[in-house]
């Protein structure tokens, strides 16, 4: 994985932390849904980029 895809991925679930954070101090469920899906978003995306450096080494 590079190192940039890791600063993206990694950046991407923090601003889906912050929006589901927001979302419940605001009691907005769409903003907290939002940030979830973002988060689960930027899981996937680092689990797919592990997945192809295993099969690099």
């Amino acid at each position: 994985m590079g190192i940039e895809d890791k600063v993206n991925n990694t950046a991407e679930n923090t601003a889906g932390k912050i929006k589901e954070s927001a979302g419940r101090a605001t009691d907005d469920e769409r903003l907290e849904a939002e940030g979830r899906n973002d988060q689960a978003s930027a899981n996937l995306k680092q689990a797919g980029e592990k997945i192809k450096d295993a099969f690099k080494s």
